[in-house]
C-alpha cells in the first residue's frame, strides 16, 4: 500500500489548537486532527469520522454528522487526543452516489435500503488508512468516542486496546430521526 504523508501543520480552529497531518491512499486524501498536547498522551481519545459533506460542511439536517463531529472536536479540544477524518463519502459510494441515495431516501427508502437498490453494500467503508495512521503515530491504547460496533471491531482487529468507549450522542431532528434509527435498529450502533 503506498501511503503519501505530509508534515504536521499548526491548525487554530474555533474549537481550539490543533495540530495537522494528512494522509494519501490512491486517491483518497485523509486527516489526522491532534490536539496540541496529543504527543504527550499516554491513551488518548480517538474520534474516526467519516467525512459528509452535505453534513459537515452545508449542515444537513439529514444525518447527525455535523453534530458528531462538532462534538468531537470539543471533547478533542479540551480533553486531548485525536479526529481521523476518514474521507470516504456516503460510506464509501461517493458524493454523485450519495445524492442518488437521498433521492430514494425521499421516496422513503433508509440508507441501507437505497445504498443497496443503487448496488452497493449498507457499508462499503475501507478502514486500513485507519490502520496505517494508528501505526504512524504509534497508537497501541485509545478511548475511543463512537456508536459503531463495526468500528470497535475493526480497531481491535489491528491489535489496538479500547480501553474505554465514549458513546457520541447528539439530538435529533425531525429529518435524521429515520436516519439514526435506521443506524440503531438495522446497523447496531449503541445510543
Amino acid at each position: 500500500m503506498n501511503i503519501e504523508k505530509s508534515n504536521i501543520a499548526n491548525l487554530p480552529t474555533k474549537y481550539g489548537k490543533f495540530k495537522i497531518k494528512a494522509y494519501k491512499q490512491d486517491h483518497q486524501e485523509h486527516l489526522a486532527i491532534m490536539s496540541e498536547n496529543f504527543d504527550t498522551l499516554d491513551i488518548p481519545y480517538v474520534r474516526v469520522h467519516s467525512e459528509c459533506l452535505t453534513g459537515d460542511t452545508l449542515g444537513s439536517l439529514k444525518c447527525d454528522c455535523q453534530n458528531q463531529l462538532d462534538l468531537a472536536l470539543k471533547f478533542i479540544a479540551k480533553h486531548g487526543g485525536l479526529v481521523i477524518y476518514h474521507r470516504q463519502e456516503g460510506r464509501n459510494i461517493g458524493l454523485l452516489n450519495k445524492v442518488n441515495a437521498y433521492a430514494l431516501q425521499d421516496k422513503g427508502r433508509n440508507t441501507i435500503e437505497a445504498n443497496l437498490e443503487l448496488g452497493f453494500g449498507e457499508d462499503d467503508r475501507d478502514y486500513s488508512i485507519v490502520k496505517e495512521i494508528f501505526k504512524d503515530l504509534n497508537l497501541k491504547k485509545i478511548k475511543l468516542i463512537t456508536n459503531n460496533p463495526k468500528k470497535i471491531e475493526y480497531i481491535e482487529s489491528l491489535g489496538i486496546d479500547i480501553v474505554e468507549r465514549i458513546p457520541a450522542i447528539t439530538k435529533s431532528n425531525k429529518y435524521n430521526e429515520h436516519y439514526i434509527n435506521t443506524k440503531k435498529e438495522k446497523m447496531g450502533h449503541m445510543f
